[in-house]
């Protein structure tokens, strides 16, 4: 590489630096993000041109996250520290939004729960079902990952549910799945789970406040749509019949 040519790589990265030190991201490009992130591990590179490749296969910054290790490494300019940032980057995002809601009342701030839940399963390219228990002050005191694939009733378990909703003391629940296709319109498979988990916990004195679906073009609510009161209202029905 020539001298004049390092010296405006470097420029160009101590601009990137400068501008990202005294505003943010705001003003920035995507490809910029991807590029800033890729010089931290790159010390002596253009890093545009890799940015850009990136942006272009991908589309979007959240799917630059998502990606898989082999994905990126296939493409020019990027190797396996790269990667490791990006990983990291998207890691420490998820776990300090898990933090944010699990120190809020999510039921209150319903704002951070959904910005949790987008990032940790909105960019996933399978279905995955979420359980969030919460404890008598609506604060998380658990959530994992209960099973990935398509959403069907001979997969999620409400027996499973209870149980580790009793395990962790769980006063209510919040459930969210993912819709890969980006549409979080709810299926008929969607509706009838739900109402069998609403069912079962509301037997055990343990509240659905909640099941999200996640999409890339936005989020739908069971509850807002009047879903879980139904089906608490059918639960109690049939329990005095």
């Amino acid at each position: 590489m020539a001298d004049g040519e390092k010296r405006g790589h470097e420029g160009h990265r101590k601009r990137l630096r400068e501008r990202f030190a005294s505003g943010g991201l705001s003003g920035f490009q995507d490809y910029e993000v991807v590029e800033l992130l890729l010089t931290l591990a790159t010390p002596r590179k253009d890093c545009k041109a890799a940015a850009k490749e990136v942006m272009a296969t991908f589309g979007s910054l959240r799917a630059v996250f998502e990606a898989e290790e082999a994905e990126l490494v296939s493409l020019h300019g990027i190797g396996p520290v790269n990667v490791l940032g990006l990983r990291l980057i998207r890691e420490v995002a998820r776990r300090y939004l898990e933090e944010r809601a699990g120190e809020s009342d999510v039921i209150r701030d319903s704002q951070a729960l959904r910005e949790f839940l987008t990032m940790k399963i909105g960019s996933r390219r399978r279905e995955c079902f979420v359980a969030i228990y919460l404890n008598a002050k609506n604060r998380v005191a658990h959530s994992e990952i209960l099973f990935e694939g398509s959403l069907t009733s001979s997969v999620v378990y409400p027996r499973e549910v209870v149980r580790v909703a009793i395990a962790h003391k769980a006063a209510a629940v919040v459930f969210a799945h993912n819709h890969p296709s980006g549409d979080p319109t709810p299926s008929v498979e969607d509706i009838r789970v739900t109402r069998r988990l609403v069912s079962a916990l509301r037997v055990m004195n343990i509240t659905v406040h909640e099941h999200l679906i996640v999409g890339s073009s936005g989020h739908y609510s069971f509850a807002e749509n009047g879903y879980i009161e139904q089906f608490v209202r059918e639960t109690d029905e049939l329990a005095h019949l």
